[in-house]
């Protein structure tokens, strides 16, 4: 499936459309080994010609190109396929296929059990930074169908291989800021900007930016080192998942996230220190209230 975005960038000339192509990241192939090891979603072909096909269609298109469709509920430069790629479908990259199956279930994030359509809201609310919709819109109703149909053919309940981003232990000497920035330097910004800024097309994200007011919040999952570490070594950089050592994605995750970025939406009294000891305080390795450089981070992004 093509976004709407690109179907119109591919009809105004050739030079724009190759990078336009990158944002659902459909031409990638699976690493070597992982082809038989993981779930495989069902194919365009295989939808009806009925509602219900015109319903995936629908997700399927506020997938990738959530910004554009759903600008009341986007507040920054991501779409949903910024995170999970394939257009959602990719092992170790979060996939549909391996999180609609797994709800409802407890979430420590918010301390109770959420729905599926509460978890996509908390992607508005925090990866996007936006305003979540009401979980029986339209919208949700059209991206929660778009899941269900990606996880045809799985068991409801029960881990599929691929879900998530695999674990990558912290390594035994920590993170260190320089060699993260050597790293993002050599490896992510041709494509993220030298300054985090992401790359467009006109008014367009194809790239989308790792810091500053048009990226993740500071509640996101993704400002967590370890997550963003995962996230790296086994989707990044882009066509090339693993090339990077364990150490290169902590190092490179740390010098991303020691960015600001907006501030985390559930703020406690004005205050980063009540807000940190509330929410971050256990939330994996992170550096909300920390003081980096001399400089408090958490402080937020404004525009």
């Amino acid at each position: 499936m093509r976004t709407l975005m690109t179907a119109l960038l591919l009809s105004a000339g050739s030079l724009q459309a190759a990078p336009i192509a990158m944002e659902d990241q459909s031409q990638l192939t699976v690493p070597d080994g992982q082809a038989a090891a993981h779930f495989a979603p069902p194919a365009e072909s295989d939808l009806p010609d009925n509602a219900f096909g015109e319903m995936v269609r629908q997700g399927h298109a506020l997938f990738v190109d959530t910004r554009r469709l759903m600008p009341e509920a986007v507040g920054n430069g991501m779409n949903c396929s910024s995170c999970h790629l394939d257009q959602g479908r990719m092992a170790h990259s979060a996939p549909l296929w391996g999180a609609y199956p797994m709800y409802p279930a407890y979430r420590k994030k918010n301390d109770k059990v959420n729905t599926y359509a509460e978890r996509i809201q908390g992607c508005f609310q925090f990866s996007m930074n936006g305003r979540p919709p009401a979980a029986d819109s339209p919208q949700m109703t059209a991206l929660s169908v778009y899941s269900y149909w990606l996880a045809t053919g799985t068991r409801t309940a029960i881990e599929t291989p691929g879900r998530g981003y695999p674990e990558v232990p912290q390594p035994a000497g920590g993170y260190d800021f320089a060699r993260g920035q050597q790293v993002y330097r050599e490896q992510c910004a041709i494509c993220h900007g030298d300054q985090g800024e992401g790359q467009k097309v006109a008014d367009d994200y194809v790239m989308p930016p790792l810091w500053g007011a048009d990226s993740y919040n500071w509640g996101a999952g993704m400002h967590r080192i370890n997550t963003a570490a995962s996230f790296i070594k086994y989707n990044m950089p882009l066509g090339k998942p693993g090339s990077l050592s364990d150490q290169q994605a902590w190092d490179v995750a740390a010098w991303i996230n020691r960015h600001e970025r907006p501030q985390d939406p559930r703020l406690v009294e004005g205050s980063i220190e009540k807000t940190r000891l509330k929410f971050h305080a256990n939330d994996g390795v992170n550096l909300y209230g920390q003081k980096v450089e001399g400089v408090v981070l958490g402080q937020g992004t404004g525009r």
